[in-house]
């Protein structure tokens, strides 16, 4: 079934930004408040977007009530997150996605937002954007990230071309994207927010980490059946990766070919996105075509998609209409047999 796609934004839609992580300061939103602003947007902040509880924008309850009212607000188009760090697994299982889900909205992020990108695909099949954040906007070289956001969010076709990598395995496939910061993505296994790769392309990225690290995170992806069904997979920056007095021996790059070379699947490494500047916007559950040649690397996502209005959505909203007729007609023949036995 097909992911549902939320309504595109156009001029004068409100979306709001909240922190469901990290802190922030004021200084460190205003360009995007007013990028969003010049795109002909309205912007709403979170209640708590400038809160602080230690390393975070306020408490659990604080950021999960900033999160679950936009979630419930019609008239908010977008959430964008603020910026990641560490929070939102703390928050993720306070929150009523059942709004949402008869009403969907683009909820944009990245790094820490994996979690959201996970839970929400896998809980309520609503696509979402996995894209550069407030905290990014005055970064050198982030124009083309803030770009593809606005024509991801503004329904533009995305198209990427980048060059090729020696570690590259060539190969054309298509599948619904999936996927994130590693690192997040491992720590989800087994719960309600854990991603399903079977038959779709995983898209990894990942920052300040141990090669070690990559190469036991790998070994998780690998031992809980998250490569062996997988159409191909996608890597994007690997940041400022560390190693021990005694190295490890190989890149992360290295690593993660061995673990692609061995599920027999197209790769492709260095793709422009995650913690870097030029950090794409990808539709998360969005079917693409990813093209792997020799001298160059495509990905393009399918423009359309199942809309907000669309069957499985409708589907949602009649079940519980459903459940109590149905109920009643129980009643009704229950009612009518206990009436014909005591006659």
């Amino acid at each position: 079934m097909s992911m549902i796609c939320p309504p595109y934004l156009k001029a004068g839609d409100k979306i709001a930004v909240v922190a469901t992580a990290r802190k922030v300061t004021p200084s460190e939103m205003d360009a995007a408040i007013s990028t969003f602003r010049s795109w002909g947007l309205q912007v709403v902040t979170g209640m708590h977007l400038f809160g602080e509880e230690n390393q975070y924008s306020g408490t659990d309850e604080e950021r999960a009530s900033d999160l679950q009212m936009m979630l419930d607000d019609r008239e908010i188009r977008a959430i964008i997150c603020a910026r990641g760090g560490y929070g939102t697994v703390r928050i993720i299982d306070s929150l009523d996605f059942s709004t949402f889900e008869q009403h969907p909205k683009w909820i944009v992020g990245y790094s820490d937002i994996t979690v959201l990108h996970s839970h929400i695909q896998t809980q309520t099949g609503i696509e979402t954007l996995h894209a550069t954040m407030p905290i990014n906007f005055t970064d050198e070289g982030s124009e083309a990230a803030i770009l593809s956001l606005r024509k991801a969010l503004f329904g533009e076709a995305l198209d990427y071309k980048t060059g090729s990598h020696p570690m590259n395995t060539e190969g054309y496939v298509s599948g619904e994207l999936t996927g994130g910061n590693l690192s997040i993505l491992c720590s989800l296994t087994g719960s309600p927010s854990d991603i399903d790769t079977e038959g779709k392309i995983l898209f990894i990225e990942d920052l300040d980490e141990y090669l070690y690290h990559i190469d036991r995170m790998m070994m998780n992806l690998k031992r809980n059946g998250r490569l062996s069904g997988i159409k191909g997979l996608i890597v994007g920056a690997m940041t400022k990766m560390n190693d021990n007095a005694i190295p490890f021996g190989k890149t992360a790059e290295q690593i993660i070919s061995e673990y692609a070379r061995e599920a027999g699947i197209p790769v492709c490494f260095n793709f422009p996105a995650g913690h870097i500047a030029d950090n794409r916007a990808l539709i998360m559950g969005r079917v693409v075509q990813l093209y792997i040649a020799p001298d160059r690397v495509t990905l393009q996502f399918a423009t359309e998609a199942s809309t907000a209005s669309n069957p499985a959505r409708l589907l949602r909203i009649l079940k519980p209409i459903f459940f109590f007729f149905g109920f009643f007609v129980f009643i009704y023949i229950v009612l009518s047999l206990i009436s014909l036995f005591l006659k």
